[in-house]
């Protein structure tokens, strides 16, 4: 059986890399776009994310100032990571949300297969990335 593909999405801001590196590698900053959480920009740190499905177990994997942070999140072997990249006034920034499972696959949380997971959260990334986070580090 063939896994999902990862959902990534590309967008640029008007902002320098320093500011959209505050907004997403710190606890505030990610609770101002995404969901309140404990996040810390260590790798190990063990954070949670209070998602609708309720807390969402997470640990950080990766940090590597300013250009990409990856996070495992919740207990079905996702990976995010937010990749940075510096344009001088402005900051391509790439959201990556992998380690789907294949489609018929129950996510247990909502109990609901990976493919209609993936779907919804896909439209879900590009609200948050192009709206919320979009507001939040061209403010």
């Amino acid at each position: 059986m063939e896994k999902l593909k990862d959902i990534e999405q590309t967008i640029i801001f008007n902002a320098p890399i320093e500011k959209v590196w505050e907004k997403v590698s710190t606890s505030e900053g990610i609770a101002a776009w995404f969901m309140p959480n404990d996040f810390e920009a260590e790798a190990g740190h063990e954070f949670t994310i209070q998602s609708p499905f309720g807390p969402s177990p997470c640990k950080v994997l990766e940090v590597d100032k300013p250009n990409k942070i990856s996070f495992a999140w919740d207990t079905d072997g996702w990976v995010v990571s937010f990749i940075l990249k510096d344009l001088g006034n402005r900051t391509e920034f790439t959201l990556i949300h992998g380690g789907w499972k294949e489609a018929e696959a129950v996510i247990t949380k909502p109990n609901e297969k990976s493919s209609v997971i993936r779907e919804r959260m896909n439209k879900g990334w590009e609200n948050i990335v192009r709206e919320r986070l979009r507001k939040v580090v061209e403010v």
